[in-house]
């Protein structure tokens, strides 16, 4: 009989302590994020980012936060790349160029000192509207998807996180050609609340 009650005992132990280090919440705040490329400006343009966050503890210092977050990017058509489309293919044209994804972070936290937490990981993006204002015939000027990696830090406070982020795409997203490459890269500052 103590030889069967002993994995209930651990299983019990288990739950609670992974209870214990579970956590989900919402988060909201600021993209500041540039498109590089030949096409456009280069310059940090103001977008936004919500969603959720869940915190699954891995030991004392250690923690993995899958996120799933709507994210605005926003940027503008470079002047010289303005001028041949405005002329050339559709005088009806818009400068400037906002992009929706539906975004995956999956971050591993690193607890440092006190309430700061070091952050690293890799972020999946799904492009929800793809704009088609670009090109000739409504054909597709970004790809339907986006790599990045994130480093940052967090700091915790009770049910309080605020996370400031380095975001750089590693993917080419531009859909026209392979002659001039598109990338992501800037910054997120954001305000959480775990619940």
């Amino acid at each position: 009989m103590k030889i069967k009650l002993l994995p209930l005992f651990a299983a019990i132990l288990l739950t609670q302590t992974v209870i214990a280090q579970f956590h989900i919440g919402i988060k909201g705040g600021a993209n500041i994020i540039k498109i590089q490329g030949r096409s456009f400006k280069d310059e940090f343009k103001y977008g936004y980012h919500l969603g959720g966050f869940m915190e699954l503890g891995l030991g004392k210092n250690w923690s993995l936060n899958p996120e799933v977050l709507f994210n605005q990017v926003n940027t503008t058509l470079d002047s010289n790349f303005r001028h041949i489309y405005q002329n050339v293919f559709n005088p009806a044209y818009q400068s400037s160029v906002k992009l929706y994804y539906l975004s995956i972070p999956l971050i591993l936290n690193h607890k440092l000192i006190g309430p700061l937490s070091m952050q690293v990981g890799p972020q999946f993006g799904i492009l929800l509207d793809k704009k088609k204002t670009l090109l000739q015939n409504g054909g597709n000027a970004f790809k339907g998807g986006d790599f990045s990696m994130l480093a940052g830090a967090q700091i915790k406070l009770s049910a309080l996180r605020i996370t400031g982020r380095y975001v750089i795409g590693l993917k080419n997203i531009n859909d026209i050609d392979n002659q001039d490459q598109w990338k992501s890269q800037g910054f997120q500052i954001s305000l959480g609340f775990a619940l």
